[in-house]
């Protein structure tokens, strides 16, 4: 059988895909890179926005009008709307997020252990979700309350994935030939609190660099509360990318609070301090909420001012979007939408203008890339994209087809492309 598997949202639902990749080749089928020739499509959907949920049902069309296949649905949108789901074209089966873990050995009708028995090495998605990196899901659900969050309704408690598997999944991607692991979840600095004795995410982190030999490990976003100050010394390790993505979503105090968010303006700042004490050139990156409801002018003024003071590398700026069944939703001072937008535009402005800044400081610099994309140009060899291990964008050109691999990169250039830098090099 061939197999087209799509995902939309989070590294997250990536990292699942691709675990379903693995045992869909492990049972003897093919996973191919368009829905035309598929006999079996997998969406794996998002709800954490609407547009997010807007542009899951338009994946599914997608497939539907892309041939024959039978449709499996699963994943957030699929969670939180079963029933419309189901109704769309061609769509045979609804997994939610509880039932998706054993969603292959459903509909292959086996053990989900018989995956387990001669694990495969890893294989890059083919198609538009082809990754070098491989995305690892050590940890999923959430136990904050973030009155804006609709993902933590629908992934459940938070669960940790035991440090044998997870070491399993690494050496797997390694002997595939991956050259940087990320470490995924949906509160990923909460893993190993829910076992008996609770561990910590220090300790896995530490766990796999002494007993893998992975040439780069990268963390995905994490909650600031979750860090404490013996955390940042991991990355005296050379392996350990400098990057930390930490989510803010606010720079005021008072929006904090009602978002529910474990953290004020004043012990981020504390926390971005020791990280950079500890790693000087580390990129700090964060999300950002604009138009969160009862968000003053003067509030987010002083939202503003912070993201000027902590002058971050890079961000996600998202206008606030409505969910359902969030205390949010219910809070009073909903700002209107077009000044969501507004503000959003403004804080992407100062992002921006913090992350040219943060590159420039590397231009003379030599950089690790890992090559990500690698596109033949007639003539003139192939032009290269990929990341530094402080999660810069580098393009560069070769006479070589250099990718996946990692090389020292020279910077000597900054354009501006659209709403973000990127580092050209000769």
């Amino acid at each position: 059988m061939k197999v087209y598997l799509d995902t939309i949202g989070c590294r997250l639902n990536q990292s699942e895909i691709e675990k379903m990749a693995s045992q869909f080749r492990a049972a003897g089928h093919v996973v191919v890179a368009s829905p035309s020739i598929a006999d079996l499509v997998v969406v794996n959907t998002c709800a954490v926005t609407t547009e997010a949920a807007s542009d899951s049902r338009q994946k599914i069309r997608q497939a539907q009008k892309g041939g024959q296949a039978e449709i499996i649905v699963t994943g957030c949108w699929a969670t939180l709307e079963p029933e419309a789901a189901q109704s769309m074209p061609a769509v045979t089966k609804v997994f939610s997020n509880q039932r998706k873990s054993k969603l292959v050995s459903e509909v292959l009708d086996l053990l989900e252990q018989d995956f387990d028995l001669k694990p495969l090495a890893r294989q890059p998605l083919p198609g538009i979700h082809q990754r070098t990196r491989a995305f690892i899901k050590v940890q999923e659900g959430c136990d904050n309350s973030c009155t804006f969050c609709i993902t933590r309704l629908l992934r459940g408690k938070s669960t940790s994935t035991p440090l044998k598997e997870v070491l399993q999944d690494i050496r797997s991607a390694l002997d595939g030939g991956t050259q940087e692991i990320v470490l995924t979840g949906e509160q990923l600095g909460s893993w190993g609190l829910d076992f008996d004795p609770p561990f910590s995410l220090e300790w896995l982190v530490r766990k796999i660099l002494a007993e893998t030999d992975l040439p780069r490990l990268h963390l995905s976003s994490l909650e600031p509360w979750n860090l404490n100050e013996t955390f940042f010394s991991l990355w005296e390790n050379s392996r350990l990318c400098r990057h930390l993505h930490l989510p803010l979503q606010s720079g005021c105090e008072a929006t904090l609070k009602r978002m529910g968010r474990n953290i004020t303006p004043a012990d981020y700042a504390a926390l971005v301090s020791l990280a950079r004490q500890i790693s000087p050139q580390i990129a700090i990156t964060t999300d950002m909420i604009a138009g969160f409801p009862g968000e003053t002018a003067e509030e987010f003024a002083e939202s503003l001012a912070f993201v000027k003071e902590i002058e971050f590398a890079a961000g996600h700026v998202f206008h606030y979007s409505d969910r359902p069944g969030t205390p949010a939703a219910r809070l009073l001072g909903q700002v209107p939408g077009p000044l969501r937008k507004t503000r959003s535009a403004e804080l992407r402005k100062i992002i921006n203008a913090s992350s040219r800044y943060y590159q420039q400081g590397f231009v003379g610099k030599t950089l690790p890339v890992l090559w990500e994309s690698a596109k033949e140009q007639p003539g003139s060899g192939w032009r290269l994209e990929g990341h530094s291990d402080n999660y810069m964008r580098i393009m560069a050109n070769s006479i070589f087809n250099l990718w996946n691999q990692v090389s020292q990169v020279l910077v000597n250039e900054i354009q501006e492309e659209g709403c973000k830098g990127k580092i050209w090099t000769q």
